[in-house]
C-alpha cells in the first residue's frame, strides 16, 4: 500500500440507517480518471442489497485507490454479483475539454444512473445536482461507505479496461499501463509525440510541457 493512504475497511452504517427508514435501494456512486492527463473520465453507481451480512461477503472491497489491480480485478465480477443493478457511465476528453471536468464527471455519473432506479444516494464527497434523487455526499466516502467502494471499483476497472484498449489505437503513449495519468513516462511521450486526440487539452499543465506548441497529431489506428 502507498506510504501516507491509511487502509480504511468501509461499512454498511450509513446504507444500515437508510434501509431502517425503509429506503431499499440505495446508490452508492464514485467515479475515477478525474485527474488523468488522457481518456474518459467514468462514474459507477452500484445498488446493494439489505444485507447486513454484505460486509462479510465484501470483506476486502474497499477506496480502489487502495488496491492492487489484481485485487481489482479479482473482485470485480464478485462486486456485480452481489449487487442489485450496477452501471457505469463515461465522459469523452473532448466532452471535459468542453464543459470542464467537475461538470463532465456530473454527466458521467447521469449517464451511469439510467434505468437503475435507486431512492437515495450515497456520493463520495460530490453532490449530482443533475439527478433528482436525495443524496448524501460523505468526505472520503469510499474509505466509509461500502456502496461507495465497490462502485468506485467498477468506475476504476471500467476505465482502466477503456485505457488499454485506447493504448491499442494510440500506440507510443502507453495508455496501457499509465492509464492516461501524468507519470514520467507519459511525459516523455508526449515530448516525443505530441498530444492526441485523447488529451484533455483544457488541462493547464499539459499546455506547459510544451510551450504554445503541441506537436504532431498521432492518427488513430484502427
Amino acid at each position: 500500500m502507498p506510504s501516507g493512504i491509511e487502509r480504511k475497511d468501509p461499512t454498511l452504517e450509513f446504507e444500515q440507517a437508510l434501509w431502517d427508514s425503509h429506503l431499499e435501494r440505495i446508490g452508492g456512486i464514485d467515479e475515477a480518471g478525474r485527474g488523468a492527463w488522457a481518456g474518459p473520465v467514468s462514474a459507477a453507481i452500484i445498488i446493494l442489497p439489505v444485507d447486513p451480512a454484505l460486509t462479510q461477503k465484501l470483506y476486502g472491497v474497499r477506496d480502489s485507490k487502495q488496491m492492487s489491480p489484481a485485487a481489482r480485478a479479482a473482485w470485480e465480477p464478485r462486486i456485480k454479483a452481489c449487487a442489485l443493478a450496477w452501471g457505469v457511465g463515461f465522459a469523452s476528453a473532448e466532452e471535459i475539454d468542453t464543459i470542464g471536468i467537475l461538470p463532465a464527471t456530473r454527466l458521467a455519473a447521469t449517464r451511469a444512473f439510467t434505468d437503475l432506479s435507486p431512492d437515495y444516494l450515497l456520493t463520495d464527497y460530490l453532490v449530482f445536482r443533475e439527478i433528482s434523487l436525495p443524496q448524501t455526499a460523505l468526505v472520503k466516502g469510499d474509505q466509509r461507505s461500502l456502496s461507495i467502494a465497490a462502485a468506485s471499483v467498477l468506475a476504476k476497472t471500467a476505465r482502466d479496461e477503456v485505457m488499454r484498449q485506447l493504448g491499442r489505437s494510440y500506440p507510443g503513449y502507453g495508455f496501457e499501463r499509465h492509464k492516461g495519468y501524468g507519470t514520467h513516462e507519459h511525459q516523455e511521450a508526449i515530448a516525443r509525440l505530441g498530444l492526441c486526440e485523447i488529451h484533455r487539452k483544457s488541462f493547464a499543465n499539459l499546455g506547459s510541457l510544451q510551450p504554445g506548441y503541441f506537436g504532431p497529431r498521432l492518427r488513430r489506428t484502427s
